[in-house]
């Protein structure tokens, strides 16, 4: 019989336009109004809204399964579970047409799944998602990239989410009818692990799931953080990405004292758009 949980590791879809208008560019793909980034993109990818903050820069969205992130040439979205992140593509790509933006690069990575035969089509298998991908694209666009990262190497943990992969997860637990909303009960979280400690400048957009599980964006600028963590007993799950080398220096640091080793750090080149560093904490060996 085969074991099955909630997939923890996330699909990571990152999409980057042009606008040869000026008027087009200055708020871009911000212009998208909610309902049609809810009703036409998250509806098809099967996920909703929980909470969302913004800057001058660009906007973030908490999901019910990961995170959102909108600039105005630029988003971000991950998604973990069942979802199906590349059927956002197209309503993706036909608003944005609509905003007089152009794709210019399409960068789709996800892990290992856990669960793999849990996953649906085109998830089902990584194939069908080079496929399905490839047809919703423009036979134009001179860049794109679908990658499977190996699961030990797109996991960078937080200092204070490390107990949760260890399986852990007393701190992300709620109690039951703790008459709390999402958003108070993810703010404590927030507060009790140490996580608002690693960026101290940045805002926070906090949400904690009954009965565990919990997600973060940060804003700081024009830089975006996030951290997911899946308790799911005997196959947790935590991520945290960000933007600046400092913080992964200061996440690297911490991870030290608590028997954490950094053993590689891989880079991955995407073009007219920077890197994109993976590093892998093991357990130091005594």
């Amino acid at each position: 019989m085969a074991v099955s949980g909630f997939e923890g590791f996330e699909k990571r879809l990152e999409l980057h336009f042009f606008g040869d208008d000026p008027k087009n560019v200055g708020l871009g793909l911000r212009l998208l109004d909610f309902e049609s980034l809810d009703e036409d993109v998250l509806q098809a990818v099967q996920c909703t809204v929980v909470s969302a903050v913004a800057n001058h820069y660009f906007d973030a969205y908490v999901l019910s399964e990961s995170s959102l992130f909108v600039y105005p040439t630029k988003i971000i979205i991950k998604t973990c579970g069942t979802t199906q992140l590349l059927k956002s593509v197209a309503p993706l790509l036909r608003h944005a047409s609509s905003l007089g933006l152009t794709l210019t690069s399409c960068r789709y990575t996800r892990g290992n799944f856990i669960f793999p035969g849990a996953q649906p089509f085109p998830h089902d298998t990584f194939q069908n998602e080079v496929v399905y991908l490839e047809d919703s694209l423009p036979h134009s666009l001179c860049y794109r990239k679908a990658s499977v990262m190996p699961s030990k190497i797109p996991l960078a943990l937080v200092a204070r989410v490390l107990r949760f992969h260890r399986s852990d997860v007393v701190s992300l637990q709620r109690g039951p009818g703790d008459g709390k909303s999402g958003d108070t009960a993810g703010k404590e979280m927030t507060e009790i692990t140490g996580i608002g400690e690693i960026n101290p400048g940045a805002l926070i957009c906090d949400f904690a799931f009954d009965p565990c599980g919990y997600s973060m964006n940060g804003i700081d600028g024009d830089r975006h953080s996030t951290i997911h963590v899946t308790p799911e007993d005997g196959f947790s799950y935590a991520s945290f990405e960000c933007v600046g080398h400092e913080v992964w220096t200061r996440v690297a640091g911490a991870l030290e004292p608590l028997g954490m080793k950094c053993r590689s750090c891989a880079l991955d080149e995407f073009p007219a758009a920077g890197n994109v560093a993976y590093q892998t904490f093991t357990a130091r060996r005594k």
